[in-house]
């Protein structure tokens, strides 16, 4: 398996986030501000054709003419960026080509069983219904995890008139020649893996070396059998995917989210995958606001004793993961922890409308920190010295707060924008001279240059069980420290090389 070997910090934006297209985030980091800042660079999915969700819901995997051209990946490779590019395996847009080819054609599409035909799915495993749709026994949706209320299906009117029932695990619109949607696909079908074969040749073509599969846990289904992280499907999924993506030198990160508890996080690990450290945003807030290092030092232990591999973060598109905590965290601490967010104005995003099922917390992180400067670059020293590969969310780098215009304008469902917002050439020059913004990045050239963090690298982690939290990195003859007192809210950095400080 190939395993991606540049641990080295990684940009994570829209293609329009900064400046407003991809070119001008390419002159951004060929100025002299940001050049040889960052060694890599997650563009997000916007950057081809797509419909909904910010790109999450791919028409097609042609390059968004409006927001980027070849050329500008083309220019960031010459920088020495490495790509991370998304994939998404479970779904496709409502109104890409195979879709919108079953809605105008039906039953004499090609394209008929690219989907899931919900009722086929189904069939001998529950009771038809009168709107047309089979409702699975009560035993074969116990093991099933849905993210909508209802099941998850859309009616879809063929040529003749009849309604035909197509799974839909995620967002959905029914306006009648029109469609929105996620759509499922039916991974049994060969034309889908003839797609796939297709999508990761061309996301190859663009110069990707890593693909972000989202959604991949959804993707294989079986009756009675759960309908995320299926198993032994799922791995058979990600072993296949591999076996196309091994000669264009692609390394796969997996994204998932669950509970620290179901130790998922391990056996994506034992597969040999990297993965994600979806524990660490909620672990450093924890650290700061409540002044001890103790779940945090335990969790940079483990990265290091079990050797797991990951991608790590403070903020992200999506909202600070808080499901993710549980059992590494106590659970009245967890619910502290959120209702602590929520107060700075936070969002909270519960699944079905529970309360009681709490997923993430949409903010941006300075504003999950108080809109305290001084805590953001403790956070940031704290991320860039712990296991993994850092990935930067621009706003963060440029200290965003909290967006609730961005939120009223998009309406319901309109809770991710709080931390999505876009910023002119002329808001990040103004940030730029900003004392927050240019001691992250001084952190982050550090982080990018200092040899102690090349591969190979030991690393040890100290604390005293009162506040004091040590992180040193130790490579040959060069060695990187970092000091933090969570009492004092104060961090030092230094380097060692042969002995010299």
């Amino acid at each position: 398996m190939v395993i991606f070997m540049n641990n080295k910090p990684m940009l994570n934006a829209y293609p329009d986030s900064m400046g407003g297209t991809l070119s001008d985030i390419v002159s951004l980091l060929s100025g002299e501000d940001l050049k040889d800042v960052f060694g890599s660079f997650y563009i997000l999915p916007s950057l081809y054709h797509s419909d909904l969700d910010r790109g999450f819901s791919v028409i097609d995997y042609d390059i968004n003419e409006k927001l980027a051209d070849k050329r500008d990946l083309e220019a960031l490779k010459r920088l020495g960026i490495d790509l991370k590019l998304d994939f998404i395996l479970n779904h496709a847009s409502a109104q890409s080509p195979q879709f919108v080819d079953l809605v105008n054609r039906g039953d004499r599409s090609e394209y008929r069983d690219f989907f899931i035909h919900w009722n086929d799915f189904w069939k001998g495993y529950g009771t038809m219904t009168e709107e047309g749709y089979i409702k699975p026994d009560p035993e074969y949706l116990q093991n099933m995890f849905f993210r909508k209320p209802g099941l998850p299906l859309m009616m879809v009117q063929f040529p003749d008139g009849t309604r035909v029932p197509y799974w839909n695990t995620f967002y959905q619109e029914e306006h009648y020649p029109l469609y929105l949607g996620q759509m499922d696909l039916n991974i049994k079908s060969p034309k889908v893996w003839d797609y796939y074969k297709d999508t990761l040749a061309k996301i190859a073509s663009y110069g990707a070396d890593i693909v972000r599969l989202d959604a991949f846990a959804y993707a294989p289904k079986e009756p009675g059998a759960k309908n995320f992280l299926n198993e032994p499907g799922t791995w058979e999924l990600l072993r296949k995917i591999q076996e196309i993506a091994a000669p264009y030198k692609l390394t796969l990160l997996p994204e998932i989210h669950a509970a620290y508890e179901e130790q998922i996080y391990t056996k994506i690990a034992e597969q040999g995958y990297m993965t994600y450290d979806f524990f660490l945003p909620g672990l450093v807030i924890d650290a700061i606001e409540n002044k001890r290092s103790r779940y945090l030092a335990a969790w940079a232990r483990e990265l290091v004793e079990k050797n797991i591999r990951v991608v790590n973060m403070l903020g992200c598109h999506d909202g600070i993961p808080l499901l993710d905590l549980k059992g590494i965290l106590p659970e009245t601490d967890i619910r502290d922890l959120i209702d602590r967010i929520v107060d700075r104005g936070g969002l909270v995003k519960n699944l079905h409308g529970q309360k009681n099922m709490y997923y993430q917390v949409n903010a941006t992180y300075l504003s999950a920190l108080g809109d305290s400067e001084q805590k953001l670059l403790m956070a940031r020293a704290i991320q860039l010295f712990m296991p993994g590969k850092p990935q930067i969310w621009y706003l963060d780098l440029f200290a965003g707060k909290n967006d609730y215009e961005a939120v009223r304008m998009a309406g319901e469902s309109g809770h991710k924008e709080i931390n999505r917002t876009n910023l002119s050439m002329e808001q990040i020059g103004t940030a730029l001279k900003t004392r927050v913004v240019k001691k992250q990045i001084e952190m982050i050239r550090f982080r990018n240059s200092c040899k102690a963090f090349k591969d190979g690298a030991g690393i040890r982690i100290e604390e005293d069980g009162e506040g004091i939290l040590r992180i040193i990195w130790q490579n040959e003859e060069c060695s990187a420290e970092l000091m933090v007192d969570l009492m004092k809210e104060t961090y030092e950095i230094k380097e060692t090389v042969d002995g010299s400080v």
